[in-house]
């Protein structure tokens, strides 16, 4: 099921996210729909707030080949290493049509569990490290503005206040 996503402004983007404690199959099922939501929207990477779920999760899928998957959910996760630095253009689903050059580690090793509730852990570079460290700032309220100068945020808000006077938002 394809859930709506949270544009900023909603609440639940400055939250910080409750751990999931519940490894069930509702957990699957809100794993399965994120990936469906994500994929339609489309996008590499959703955490369980941009759907209005205040839980410590988010799912991607940074795959550079067409009609192959890289399909990871991460629960619970925890930022183990982060290493280097890249500046590369980054958007956001909850940010429509809005993108800026962000820096971010270059490299990103994570501990999370799968929906099983077993740990694992993923050692990425570039893209998926990126992905990695912007869905887990939603699960600690942050969104991707938050990383741009003041005078760059100001701007964005501004475009944003725009585009909500229009109907656009």
């Amino acid at each position: 099921m394809i859930r709506e996503i949270r544009k900023y402004g909603d609440p639940v983007l400055a939250q910080t996210a409750e751990p999931v404690t519940e490894f069930d199959d509702k957990l699957k099922k809100l794993v399965n729909d994120m990936f469906e939501t994500m994929y339609a929207a489309p996008g590499v990477g959703l955490a369980a707030p941009q759907v209005g779920i205040s839980k410590r999760l988010f799912v991607m899928d940074c795959s550079t080949k067409e009609g192959v998957q890289e399909r990871v959910a991460l629960i619970n996760p925890e930022i183990i290493v982060t290493e280097g630095r890249q500046l590369g253009d980054e958007g956001c689903l909850s940010f429509p049509g809005i993108y800026f050059q962000v820096e971010r580690a270059q490299r990103v090793v994570a501990r999370a569990r799968n929906v099983k509730g077993e740990w694992f852990e993923i050692d990425t570079m570039d893209l998926p490290a990126r992905c990695i460290l912007h869905e887990n700032d939603h699960l600690n309220g942050i969104v991707f503005i938050n990383h741009l100068s003041a005078l760059k945020r100001d701007l964005v808000k501004r475009k944003i206040r725009k585009r909500i006077k229009a109907g656009d938002w």
